[in-house]
């Protein structure tokens, strides 16, 4: 990818999957997704922080990752003609949909950082050093856990002005542990809507897009 990319139109391909890799395009404000195959997207593209537009209608989406409410400048979302928008799966609401057990490598990256463990970059192998800096601290407020690449994935389904219920991809460190639903997605009725962060207010009028 280049990194100074400011318009990607990856629509039409019939893609099935997008890679983490994406979250790396730092100036890329338009991303056009629609028209392929897609069932869910990278958790990356949260880092897309100039990202204006993202058009993701009719693909294969049954949820989006939670990250997305973490883009807070975008002004365009499209996700028609997607299962998220024209039916929903309550069985999906409470069910884990994965869960990988933590390798032994994992379970040492999570002591270390939960431990506060010291070490130096130059004790470590360079690609130790970069595994122990990708940890993700668990969405649950109450639970000070951490993951790195083996998580649980869990749909939460979010009511956006009492009108619509979108499912959001959450992750926990565990299947022993769960989590309400974080204050940013909090469920807004219709008159509560206007008295929001015109910010957050927005970004949900851009879900309902």
């Amino acid at each position: 990818f280049n990194s100074r990319l400011q318009v990607l139109n990856l629509g039409g391909n019939q893609l099935e999957t997008v890679p983490e890799e994406l979250g790396e395009l730092q100036q890329l404000g338009s991303l056009t997704l629609c028209d392929n195959r897609l069932k869910r997207l990278p958790r990356a593209i949260s880092s897309l922080s100039r990202l204006r537009s993202l058009l993701l209608h009719k693909n294969n989406l049954c949820c989006l990752p939670l990250e997305i409410v973490k883009l807070r400048g975008l002004m365009e979302l499209s996700l028609r003609d997607n299962p998220l928008v024209t039916r929903f799966l309550d069985t999906l609401s409470c069910r884990k949909v994965m869960y990988n057990s933590p390798s032994l490598l994992e379970l040492a990256a999570r002591v270390i950082k939960m431990k506060r463990i010291p070490h130096q970059p130059y004790e470590l192998p360079k690609t130790l050093c970069t595994y122990l800096s990708s940890g993700h601290k668990c969405v649950n407020a109450k639970c000070k856990g951490m993951y790195f690449t083996s998580c649980v994935e869990a749909i939460k389904f979010v009511d956006f002005c009492g009108v619509y219920r979108l499912p959001l991809m959450h992750y926990l460190c565990s299947s022993r542990c769960s989590s309400s639903t974080p204050a940013y997605t909090r469920t807004v009725s219709e008159s509560e809507s206007e008295e929001e962060d015109p910010v957050e207010a927005r970004m949900k009028r851009v879900l309902l897009g």
